[in-house]
């Protein structure tokens, strides 16, 4: 998840599991960790014409707090799936919602195990104006002196 600044939201959501489950991938967990220092479990894709698209509550970057009520800590990702495949037909997650408040880059994660940082803008123009600064003071320094 590029740039920006969160604020997170929590939701409640039941979703009914469908012909394709209940239709969103997730990352995560104490041996995969999506976020550095963070063992929590995010949806990393929502699948089209699934449950949870057709809910259209729960976005691709949310933290999946609890299911049936289990809070999901300290799990590995496979113990995750697992919960998730016994959850049964009428699924009741826990959700913390990202909202986005600023945009500095491309969102959306598909999953592929890097998480994302400080936009390559965010790092290079403050550097590019330091430098600009930095000569125009040299220059007039050294035509004072000559």
């Amino acid at each position: 998840m590029n740039g920006g600044d969160y604020l997170a939201s929590d939701e409640e959501i039941h979703l009914k599991r469908g012909p394709s489950g209940l239709g969103f991938n997730i990352v995560g967990g104490t041996d995969q960790q999506y976020i550095c220092n963070d063992s929590g479990i995010y949806v990393s894709r929502i699948k089209d014409d699934g449950a949870a698209a057709l809910d259209g509550r729960l976005q691709e970057g949310d933290k999946i707090i609890a299911v049936n009520g289990q809070v999901l800590k300290n799990l590995l990702h496979s113990d995750v799936v697992d919960l998730f495949r016994k959850a049964g037909e009428d699924v009741r997650l826990n959700v913390q919602h990202k909202v986005q408040t600023q945009q500095n880059g491309p969102l959306g994660h598909k999953g592929d195990g890097e998480p994302g940082g400080l936009s390559l803008s965010t790092i290079l123009v403050p550097l590019l104006l330091a430098g600009a600064a930095a000569t125009v003071w040299l220059i007039m320094k050294y035509r004072h002196r000559h």
